[in-house]
């Protein structure tokens, strides 16, 4: 079930690959929204003590009441590994299931379309098959659309490349938006923001 006890903190991971050959990598769109959000949080990611990730530690939301504790993470640990750090991060922050967002690249919605949800398959993405495999499919997914390679490319090949150039146009607006999305999933619960942002 999900819960919305504003005391329990709320784990966020964006998904990606380390390393700055990968940074501008279809695959990598998680690590850019949580690179964003780390921004807007006024922190800068560390290395985790318990966990093979970077993580920034802040809070999501108005001042007072209405704002909630996050850790943001970029796992470290290549994307079909993501389960393992994920899992001892939850574990050591004492995250419930139901408050861990993977924010990830989705092949079968169109380049930035957003969509949210609780739950589900993996869809053939490696890095939510790693997260299942390791704590079950009950956590939140922020689903960041990049679309369908074109003609024959392989999909291995289509999200280890970059951004095209018209793509790489309206990112920065995509990116803020799905930034925009998590805060208000955290805050307001996963109803409203699929009401505000699912397109």
């Amino acid at each position: 079930m999900t819960t919305f006890d504003a005391g329990a903190p709320w784990l966020v991971v964006g998904l990606g690959n380390p390393g700055p050959g990968y940074a501008g990598n279809r695959h990598n769109v998680g690590f850019m929204v949580a690179d964003l959000l780390a921004e807007r949080m006024g922190g800068k990611f560390k290395r985790a003590a318990k966990a093979q990730a970077q993580v920034v530690e802040g809070r999501i939301g108005p001042a007072g009441p209405g704002s909630r504790r996050v850790i943001l993470a970029k796992p470290m640990s290549y994307m079909n590994l993501s389960g393992g750090p994920v899992v001892a991060l939850r574990d050591f922050y004492k995250v419930p299931t139901a408050h861990v967002v993977a924010v990830h690249d989705e092949l079968d919605i169109d380049f930035g379309v957003l969509r949210l949800k609780l739950g589900g398959g993996d869809n053939g993405h490696n890095g939510l098959k790693s997260m299942t495999k390791a704590m079950g499919s009950d956590y939140h997914r922020v689903r960041f659309g990049i679309g369908r390679p074109p003609g024959r490319m392989q999909v291995a090949d289509f999200v280890l490349k970059d951004f095209s150039g018209a793509e790489r146009k309206e990112l920065d607006y995509f990116v803020d938006r799905g930034a925009d999305s998590v805060e208000c999933l955290v805050t307001e619960g996963l109803e409203r923001a699929q009401s505000a942002y699912n397109s």
